[in-house]
């Protein structure tokens, strides 16, 4: 038996929202998992970014000489 308008809109919905809910997937599976690293999930992303402003200070001064 051929399908009919309704069933083959409702196969085509659900095969749509089972590809995006893949694509969410993937995309999670991609990002950096900053804030779960280090013993028991500390967030260190404020860490990491307060280490990256402290090394573009001293490289900035490095060229300095005084006097």
């Amino acid at each position: 038996m051929p399908d009919n308008e309704i069933l083959a809109t409702v196969r085509s919905a659900r095969t749509s929202a089972m590809a995006a809910a893949d694509a969410i997937d993937a995309a999670r599976a991609r990002r950096w998992r900053i804030g779960r690293i280090g013993p028991l999930g500390l967030g260190l992303g404020v860490g990491i970014g307060s280490a990256a402003v402290a090394a573009a200070v001293l490289y900035a001064r490095s060229g300095r000489k005084e006097g």
